[in-house]
């Protein structure tokens, strides 16, 4: 991390209705966007089913969509600070439309990695600039007011729509025709009509540093709140490999392990811990962030234990609770990730702080995630569920000490 020279970026000084009305279509392009990008969770299956693929290829395609976010929050994720927040958010929604077409043209496992790759693409350029932009609109919009509502808000927008993604693909493919098919076109429909609305959205940056040079990715945030900063992205860190888990590997559980080949119950399950998360993000956004840290932190821990305990034990009740109550740990973590980053970051490199906070992330996702499906090759469900969740839980106890040793747990002065 480093910090750089102060750039000449600005907002509009001046609130209108549109900034209001702007913040609210940024934020329903955000979760249909992030819907898109989870619309595949349940339908692993029946690629399964067609083409009878490994429980650790289900895990490589999975990880292909990490690997394009974690490729673009790198390369792009920050450039919103430069071109403006609507200029990044259109192509990133562009590429999701893209690889819902991709997703609708074959199911050959090339396209289905292809398509995966570029709706990460457009997710890893989509978190933080939506993230911003919805901060800064509010900022505009209600100048007297905190930032905490825009936080959360933006949070379980994100999370939210991670869990309504599978959910609306699990109905569709249940209930009506061409289940490969059908959830693939009705995003892409919702996309275009988000995509057209924003266009009356205003822009919130404008830059004038003729010296602005591009470069990849580096994290801009004072020196005193670096050790702040790395706790709340490793924080992410933990919580996103929670819900990688679930999004990755669960649907296959349910349909190998307790043979509930469900759609709907598989999107279920998905929408349980994201759905979770957005709720108690909303829920805790008026806490203290140290309490936000402090619980969040011991509800994602007894989360982990369920969920662990659910699988190894093939209790589907065990494991829908244990999902809930993670999901709602991570997002409560997850949120005061964000008010820190939000609050630390210098206005003109908001959009690369947060970048940094979501790289970090998903690369919990991919990483974690890929080596429980390798384990799986060579030991048993138990043995490999067990060690995820233990591993997790060594992650979260390191990083709650570093939390504790910046203060994180204590009030605020």
């Amino acid at each position: 991390m480093s910090t750089t020279a102060e750039a000449s970026v600005t907002r509009p000084p001046a609130a209108s209705p549109s900034h209001a009305r702007g913040f609210w279509l940024v934020g329903y392009l955000f979760a249909v966007t992030m819907a898109a990008g989870a619309v595949s969770t349940p339908l692993y299956v029946l690629y399964q089913q067609q083409d009878h693929f490994s429980s650790f290829m289900i895990t490589v395609i999975f990880a292909v969509y990490a690997v394009g976010v974690v490729l673009s929050l790198f390369l792009a994720g920050h450039i919103s600070d430069r071109f403006g927040r609507r200029r990044i958010i259109a192509p990133a929604v562009l590429l999701n439309v893209l690889a819902m077409l991709v997703f609708m043209s074959s199911h050959a496992l090339v396209l289905l990695l292809v398509a995966r790759f570029l709706s990460g693409l457009g997710i890893g350029m989509l978190t933080a600039t939506a993230t911003a932009h919805m901060t800064e609109l509010h900022q505009t919009a209600h100048p007297t007011r905190s930032s905490r509502r825009a936080e959360a808000v933006s949070t379980a927008a994100n999370m939210g729509g991670i869990g309504a993604g599978p959910l609306i693909a699990g109905l569709l493919a249940q209930f009506a025709p061409e289940p490969l098919l059908t959830p693939y076109l009705v995003l892409a429909f919702l996309l275009v009509v988000g995509l057209l609305a924003l266009v009356t959205v205003p822009e919130s940056v404008a830059f004038t540093d003729s010296s602005w040079r591009y470069r990849p990715q580096r994290v801009v945030v004072p020196p005193e709140s670096r050790a702040a900063y790395i706790g709340a992205a490793l924080t992410g860190f933990v919580g996103f490999a929670m819900f990688g888990f679930f999004s990755a590997l669960v649907p296959t559980f349910l349909a190998g392990q307790l043979h509930l080949t469900s759609h709907v119950l598989a999107g279920g399950v998905s929408f349980i811990a994201f759905g979770s998360c957005a709720l108690f993000q909303v829920v805790t956004s008026s806490w203290p962030r140290h309490l936000q840290y402090l619980i969040g932190t011991l509800v994602l821990a007894a989360g982990i234990v369920l969920v662990s305990v659910g699988i190894a034990a093939a209790a589907l009740p065990v494991l829908l609770i244990g999902g809930f109550v993670a999901g709602g740990g991570a997002g409560t973590t997850f949120k005061a990730a964000i008010g820190t980053v939000v609050g630390i970051a210098p206005a003109n490199a908001r959009g690369e702080a947060l970048a940094g906070i979501f790289l970090v992330s998903y690369i919990g996702i991919a990483i974690p995630v890929v080596a429980v499906g390798a384990l799986l090759l060579v030991v048993s469900t138990l043995v490999a569920v067990l060690s995820f969740g233990a591993l997790l839980l060594v992650l979260l106890a390191a990083v709650s000490v570093l939390l504790a040793r910046v203060g994180a747990f204590a009030p605020a002065p």
